[in-house]
């Protein structure tokens, strides 16, 4: 049986909360679980709105926070206990890409610099002249020219430039894995379609998978394979993304579904809704479901324990008790 090249157990992360502190602990992600396979390449979506937790297991991933309760472990190494050689090689097998990439240039270098830096680093070329070619290899396949940009600075670079320069780079380390923070919500409609079709290329060309951490419902549906749709940091429905936004089963799946706008000026787009604030959906009901407050379908038995995945189809799971 093959063994997952990335596997995310029962992760956990909670804030605040701690010895000598006085605010209540705060569950950013709760008992989070997914295997990325090498011989699987695909596009795996997180989705959910602001706050439910997508943000903090893309850093969990990338090793920038440590889990709570629960592990993260990549070939079979938990990312806490390695060491400096093992931790090396897992930079360059596991990339990133955020979701403003001005934030992570330097603005006192030139672009060139990225590249040759990790160049470098990882000991990608063994002459000047192969390292030239690595990117500009990196650079065509993002419909970019070395000529044209390694000698400028960050900011002489549009939005779009700066986030296909950051897709490049990925790239050039050949990883096993990038995990995208929302890497298209900056960009125009022209910059968002090409850089969702470079995913979709390097993941059937080049057998790269990706975690697509975004809100955007629409564009998951374009591109991933596989969807998580988190709420208040639960996984409340996982499986076939097709099958997820045709025929969303959770009263929360089928809420955020519902609120994209019809395109028809003939027909109004709800804006009177009243939520419960933030604060009591995450401490008021920490046992059962942490949708109850909101939900229209709720029931006496969401209170006393959160609803295990229920399997309603083939490749499709949802945790609610309306499915037992």
């Amino acid at each position: 049986m093959e063994q997952p090249i990335l596997s995310i157990q029962n992760a956990t992360k909670i804030f605040g909360g701690g010895f000598l502190s006085s605010s209540k602990p705060i569950v950013a992600l709760d008992r989070f679980s997914l295997d990325v396979y090498e011989s699987q390449s695909k596009i795996i979506t997180i989705a959910g709105e602001s706050g439910s937790g997508k943000t903090t297991l893309a850093n969990m991933i990338l090793g920038f926070t440590p889990c709570t309760e629960g592990k993260i472990t990549f070939n079979g190494i938990d990312l806490n206990q390695m060491n400096g050689e093992q931790r090396s090689f897992y930079r360059q097998e596991v990339q990133a890409i955020f979701q403003d990439p001005y934030e992570v240039y330097n603005p006192f270098f030139r672009v060139a610099h990225i590249f040759d830096m990790i160049t470098r680093h990882f000991k990608l070329a063994r002459s000047k002249k192969e390292a030239q070619e690595l990117i500009e290899e990196a650079l065509n396949l993002v419909g970019m020219r070395g000529g044209e940009i390694l000698e400028k600075y960050p900011h002489q670079l549009s939005g779009g430039q700066r986030q296909r320069v950051m897709v490049a780079r990925a790239y050039m380390l050949r990883p096993k894995l990038i995990v995208a923070d929302e890497p298209v919500s900056a960009v125009d409609a022209s910059l968002r379609a090409m850089i969702l079709d470079i995913m979709l290329r390097l993941r059937d060309t080049r057998h790269i998978s990706f975690l697509y951490i975004t809100h955007d419902l629409s564009t998951a549906y374009q591109i991933s394979d596989l969807m998580y749709v988190l709420f208040q940091g639960t996984t409340v429905e996982r499986g076939n993304t097709a099958k997820i936004i045709e025929d969303p089963r959770h009263p929360y799946v089928q809420e955020l579904i519902d609120s994209i706008p019809v395109p028809n000026p003939k027909i109004k787009w709800n804006m009177n809704i009243k939520l419960p604030s933030e604060e009591v959906m995450r401490m008021k009901n920490t046992v059962g479901c942490r949708f109850y407050p909101r939900c229209p379908k709720r029931m006496d038995a969401c209170t006393k324990a959160f609803p295990p995945m229920v399997k309603v189809s083939e490749e499709h799971e949802v945790a609610c008790y309306l499915y037992q």
